[in-house]
């Protein structure tokens, strides 16, 4: 009998971690709160001492501005769980199962490359604003470490040690920055949830019927074999059950399994939401939060 993957074990899905995991910009975070404490102080000094039309232009601003750091800074993260990954940008929502997901990488930011929902169709790379990159600094930092590589080897050359026959304390990683550390840990993370999900997903459809047998005598149509046996994957091109058991049978007991237990880990599949195809969704709360200041604005000053 085929080894089960460590998801089904537990009962939830591949990579299940116990709950969604949030990803978020630290700075962000900070910058929100800092700007957050401002506004509130400076729209109380207004409220209190601000009697002129100066005072009620500098508020509508104040909100304006405000409504602005939410969007950028408050709004932006990723959020991953066991159907799926979701990404929230400024304006818009990014959800897709985990099937859909082929690959994640780092440019400038945080990219999430999607499967195409159909045959034909190019897929999409969606960004995240929540994780950021500086592909410029760790390229810097890379050839700083060249750079002072080479000048402990000559100096080693030039007293007669050998190149790695001394090991000093040498320069930092560039990935011992902080942010791209960090950024390479979400990457690390996520891409294996990805990794996880893909397994199980083959693993299931191990297990589903092959197409073209009949219900009733689980035959392949014009060969009269039972699918998952020898002859029938010979005959259908495709590899035996683990085990060579049929199909519709359970390894090592010789007795049939209904259809339904054969068909339920696709439909197990399904509800877990690893199927999902992309959706992208505008976020109308954050479009409020800078249109309705907007408006504030553009009436207080016609006033």
């Amino acid at each position: 009998m085929g080894t089960v993957p460590a998801g089904r074990r537990k009962g939830k899905g591949a990579g299940a971690t116990g709950g969604p995991q949030t990803f978020r910009s630290p700075t962000a975070v900070i910058l929100w709160w800092v700007w957050l404490l401002f506004a509130a102080a400076n729209l109380i000094d207004l409220a209190v001492q601000g009697r002129d039309y100066a005072s009620l232009v500098a508020a509508a601003i104040l909100l304006l501005a405000t409504g602005g750091a939410y969007v950028a800074a408050q709004r932006p993260r990723i959020i991953a769980d066991d159907a799926g990954i979701t990404i929230r940008n400024p304006l818009r929502d990014h959800h897709i199962g985990w099937a859909g997901v082929t690959r994640i990488d780092l440019t400038d930011m945080l990219r999430v490359h999607c499967a195409p929902s159909y045959p034909g169709q190019q897929g999409k790379v969606i960004s995240s604003w929540a994780v950021h990159y500086s592909r410029r600094r760790k390229l810097v930092a890379e050839t700083r470490m060249g750079r002072a590589a080479s000048r402990v080897g000559s100096r080693r050359s030039s007293l007669g040690l050998p190149y790695g026959g001394v090991r000093g304390p040498g320069p930092t990683s560039p990935a011992d920055s902080p942010s791209e550390a960090e950024a390479e840990r979400i990457v690390n993370l996520l891409s294996e949830r990805v990794t996880a999900a893909r397994a199980e997903a083959v693993w299931a459809e191990g297990t589903v019927p092959i197409a073209g047998a009949d219900p009733e005598t689980g035959q392949i149509a014009g060969t009269g074999q039972i699918p998952g046996t020898t002859q029938a994957a010979e005959g259908a091109g495709v590899a035996p059950a683990a085990g060579g058991a049929p199909a519709g049978q359970s390894a090592g007991s010789g007795t049939a399994a209904p259809a339904e237990a054969v068909g339920q880990t696709a439909v197990d599949l399904g509800s877990t939401g690893w199927l999902e195809p992309l959706t992208s969704t505008w976020s109308w709360p954050a479009i409020a939060a800078l249109l309705i200041p907007a408006l504030i604005l553009l009436v207080v000053s016609l006033i």
